[in-house]
């Protein structure tokens, strides 16, 4: 009689031990002496250190903060295009961002990859690319969860989720219920589509337009696979600045990361009840990305505004009279900035100067 095994059933666990073998370097490289050794252990450990000097005096009540989040159907495109190294910072991307919207710095990360077979090559590429969101949000990749489920993904496919916390002092939580009429709008560059909205760029792109991804788009110069592959733009170094300078005086009120939803649904959840925000479409340009995906899927400018950021990846809500100044030191760190508008008494929500 034929006997089972698990590599015959599409686990084979040699090939899985190579894939771990390639990953420990890249999760290594992100590690401060606030991660803690624990070989062959069965989670992470990272170290507060509430008797640091520097911990002390930032925090008297820390407060976690933890954020979840994926990639979504930007997988297919990677699939199509060979490049798996980049979603990675975009899954890191995805949830650091939402936690500096408390007004958090980032600590440590988890991740979660789901595959229908052992693939050390695409393993390492996407804790690789990972690892590199990790430096860049000065944040350690403790560690992570690589799944191998033969039947349940198609030979092509895989996903992975991804898992951040924070610290905030208490007092110093932006939780939008300081927002005040005469607050400044302040809107962020996005550095493209980020991870949203790739179930209607696909459609547009493959299906209605018919195009591959080697095409080159003239207008933009970019293949249409290097223009949809572009990276989430992480946002933790320019605002730790940021929070560093202003946050002590309660100057930054509120702080909204534009994701699925654009940005009237994504700043509408941190508004007060009586706060209403008036925005100028006029104030930014949108950048030539967003109209040519308009063009191939003949989208309504409605749903643009619905589904994709439209280049403003993440929106602060500041004190009028630190305005200049907080875009003046965006600027210098190289962050496109606008003045969006400001916020007034109203019925809570978003309106826009010229409608």
């Amino acid at each position: 009689m034929k006997k089972a095994t698990y590599k015959q059933s599409g686990v084979d666990l040699e090939v899985y031990q190579e894939a771990m073998g390639r990953i420990g370097r890249h999760l290594r490289r992100t590690h401060s002496p606030r991660v803690m050794p624990l070989e062959g252990g069965f989670a992470g450990l990272f170290r507060l250190d509430f008797n640091s000097p520097l911990f002390a005096r930032n925090y008297q009540d820390p407060v976690l903060v933890s954020c979840t989040d994926g990639v979504g159907t930007k997988l297919k495109v990677a699939a199509l295009t060979g490049i798996h190294r980049t979603v990675g910072i975009d899954l890191v991307a995805m949830c650091i961002n939402d936690a500096l919207c408390c007004g958090a710095e980032p600590l440590f990360f988890l991740d979660y990859l789901a595959l229908p077979k052992d693939n050390p090559e695409l393993i390492e590429d996407l804790v690789a690319g990972i690892s590199q969101g990790c430096l860049e949000s000065d944040c350690a990749l403790l560690g992570g969860e690589t799944a191998i489920l033969p039947g349940v993904y198609q030979a092509e496919d895989y996903d992975m989720a991804g898992f951040c916390v924070g610290v905030v002092e208490r007092k110093r939580l932006i939780d939008g219920k300081n927002i005040a009429p005469g607050d400044q709008v302040i809107g962020l560059a996005s550095s493209g589509f980020h991870s949203n909205g790739y179930s209607l760029i696909r459609q547009a792109v493959f299906e209605m337009a018919r195009l591959s991804v080697d095409q080159e788009v003239p207008e933009l110069g970019q293949t249409v696979g290097e223009i949809l592959m572009t990276p989430t733009r992480i946002y933790a170094q320019p605002l730790r600045r940021i929070f560093h300078h202003y946050q002590v005086k309660n100057v930054i009120h509120g702080i909204a990361h534009i994701t699925g939803g654009g940005l009237a649904e994504n700043i509408e959840r941190i508004l007060p009840d009586n706060i209403q925000l008036t925005l100028d479409k006029a104030s930014w340009t949108i950048p030539p990305v967003f109209d040519w995906i308009q063009q191939c899927g003949n989208i309504d400018q409605d749903e643009m505004e619905k589904v994709f950021n439209c280049g403003i990846g993440l929106v602060m809500i500041v004190s009028p009279y630190y305005a200049e100044s907080i875009r003046q030191q965006l600027t210098e760190m190289g962050v496109e900035n606008w003045l969006l508008g400001e916020a007034e008494e109203g019925p809570r929500g978003v309106q826009w100067k010229d409608a």
